[in-house]
């Protein structure tokens, strides 16, 4: 069986490592407290953030204890790691919001990957906001020598741009190594884990440690979640991949994950989920097979991470607006499931005396749905064309009052593989 470090390098959750024997040291030492940071800069963590649940929850599922520190004070300061300019500062209030949304995200999503350990969610704020400014200068600042704090990738890169930085971002990386320094003094914290752009954060607190403490902590970094063109995969067109269900559905976090391409999907049923790399490897070669069928491997992706992060509840609400958005399927459509599909499928906006008693067919040319009316009119000579669950038999149909959905949505089906949302207005 392999054990924990070398899983996590099969797949793909770590890109360095602060020690050689940190698999060995791990092994040893078990239980090990691990905790990796997430600054409250949103309201809710999205999808790149899942390398660092993932890896928190890893541990515990090797029996290890996972500390998710939500840095309710670094979060109000700005890390400038990756950054091209400085982020707006978060007032206390907004940031407070900001750390309970996300502690309960991440309580839920960790319990539900598995474990015996107790997973601790902390917030920084409650160490930070009783030292006092003078304290914080003698007691930690006179240990960080400037040259080394200069010399990290993510200060260098800013001194070096127009809009510089500021002494608030400078100081991130001294109070990113004091919450290790705290973590390991209150919670016996023995590892970090951290993007690769926080390699000189992470690495700053186990220098911090080792001199304040003469004892040894490790740090991982794992690579950020990128498309095989380089792009985020925490990022869409319509904006961040949300976790949490208020700012995105179940839906269309299920329809982002299932529309990921060929290239991508092993790499992120390695990183994203619990499945066996066996079953995953199996999977690969048969992808390159004549009898595959297209999206299998999606299909699980979407599947796997979805219940993950929305429970089977949210899983069985993809599954219920999959099915009514799919072309080609006779269903009675709820108000929910088209405000769900209107975001993946084509979509217009017409009044309601645009709309109301005018026949189907010139409503859908004058949406664009269909190139011409003739086209329409030939899809229902052919029985193709639907008005929600209603089959449309005759070219002078009307949309009427009672093909509204909710009063404001009608369903266009246009043969097996087309489907369309109209939106009437009052």
């Amino acid at each position: 069986m392999k054990g924990l470090i070398e899983t996590l390098r099969a797949r793909g959750l770590i890109e360095a490592e602060t020690s050689s024997d940190i698999a060995t040291a791990i092994e040893n030492e078990k239980p090990v407290r691990v905790y990796c940071g997430f600054d409250p800069t949103g309201d809710s963590l999205h999808l790149g953030h899942m390398m660092a649940i993932m890896g928190l929850a890893w541990f515990r599922r090797f029996g290890h204890a996972p500390v998710a520190l939500v840095g309710g004070a670094t979060g109000t300061i700005g890390d400038p790691s990756g950054k091209s300019q400085e982020r707006v500062l978060l007032s206390q209030e907004d940031a407070d919001a900001n750390v309970r949304a996300i502690q309960r995200t991440l309580e839920t999503i960790l319990a539900r990957a598995g474990g015996t350990q107790e997973v601790l969610v902390l917030n920084n704020r409650d160490w930070f906001e009783p030292m006092s400014f003078l304290d914080f200068l003698r007691d930690v600042g006179r240990h960080f020598r400037v040259g080394t704090m200069i010399s990290r990738e993510s200060v260098r890169a800013r001194l070096g741009s127009e809009e510089g930085i500021s002494y608030t971002e400078f100081s991130y990386q001294i109070l990113q190594a004091y919450d290790f320094y705290h973590l390991f003094t209150k919670h016996g914290v023995r590892c970090q884990l951290g993007g690769g752009d926080q390699w000189g954060n992470i690495t700053a607190g186990i220098e911090f440690v080792r001199k304040q403490t003469g004892k040894e902590v490790w740090g991982l970094t794992f690579p950020l979640l990128v498309k095989s063109d380089g792009k985020k995969f925490g990022k869409s067109e319509g904006g961040a991949v949300w976790l949490s269900a208020s700012k995105l559905s179940a839906y269309d976090f299920y329809q982002h994950l299932f529309r990921v391409s060929d290239q991508d999907v092993i790499r992120l049923l390695k990183a994203l989920t619990f499945i066996e790399l066996e079953e995953i490897e199996d999977l690969e070669r048969a992808m390159r097979e004549s009898d595959y069928v297209p999206n299998t491997a999606q299909k699980l992706l979407a599947e796997e991470v979805t219940r993950l992060v929305h429970g089977e509840e949210g899983l069985m609400l993809a599954h219920h607006m999959t099915e009514q958005a799919r072309p080609g399927q006779e269903v009675e459509f709820s108000l929910e499931a088209v405000e769900q599909m209107r975001s993946h499928l084509p979509f217009a906006v017409l009044e309601r005396a645009q709309v109301l008693d005018c026949r189907t067919a010139d409503v859908i040319a004058c949406c664009g749905f269909m190139p011409s009316r003739a086209e329409v009119r030939r899809m229902i000579k052919n029985n193709g064309l639907r008005v929600n669950a209603r089959r449309v038999d005759q070219e002078l149909d009307c949309v009427q009052e009672q093909d509204l959905i909710g009063g404001r949505y009608v369903v266009f089906s246009m043969g097996k593989k087309r489907r369309a949302v109209l939106e009437v207005l009052e």
